[in-house]
């Protein structure tokens, strides 16, 4: 039987290091949050601050319109391969369970719709790649990922809505080697993110 892992670090030792970005209460009672060593003990605004000094120039956008439990699991992904910010396109509400916190660390901005998204990105200038199957998409393998671009990936399931679909100025897939029809859309922006920054920032 193996022991449990001790997440974080417990109450630093006196005296505290004068560095503004340092958090007194987290100095005092300790630090469990699921953050890297280099961030112990800093404020969650520190923390944001440093990462915006830094953020890739890819976006992420995911459609919302039956409250899909992945969106935690993009959002987490996002701030993991440290996306510019989370697009949520339909419902507000989204379940921030699967997230683990990492929503406190990323741009999320929310689009009531189909247009208000585009317009949104057309005026940041970011071409829509959308990431489904279909007769229309190529293998993600075969394609040089922009510098710049939003990724936008459709429901658990029925994929990309058909508008989101004509706005999208390429459709992408990930090439699978199995029997299963499609990958979990969680799993899918793991590798969709991990493939732009080898590529643009290996």
């Amino acid at each position: 039987m193996t022991e449990e892992r001790e997440v974080g670090v417990g109450p630093h030792e006196l005296p505290w290091p004068e560095d503004e970005r340092l958090d007194p209460e987290l100095l005092e009672r300790g630090d469990q949050r699921n953050v890297v060593d280099e961030y112990r003990y800093w404020s969650q605004e520190a923390v944001i601050a440093d990462l915006d000094t830094r953020r890739h120039s890819f976006h992420v956008a995911v459609e919302n319109w039956q409250h899909d439990f992945n969106i935690g699991t993009i959002v987490r992904n996002a701030n993991a391969f440290l996306a510019h910010t989370v697009h949520i396109v339909g419902k507000r509400r989204w379940n921030r369970r699967g997230a683990m916190v990492t929503d406190r660390y990323q741009h999320i901005e929310h689009h009531g719709g189909v247009d208000l998204f585009v317009d949104s990105m057309t005026a940041l200038g970011l071409p829509i790649i959308g990431i489904d199957i279909s007769e229309r998409s190529a293998p993600i393998e075969e394609v040089q990922l922009p510098e710049r671009c939003v990724f936008v990936f459709g429901q658990e399931g029925p994929g990309l809505s058909d508008d989101m679909v004509q706005r999208c100025s390429t459709i992408l897939h990930i090439t699978q080697y199995g029997s299963t029809r499609s990958i979990n859309v969680g799993v899918a922006s793991g590798i969709v993110m991990h493939k732009w920054v080898v590529q643009n920032h290996g």
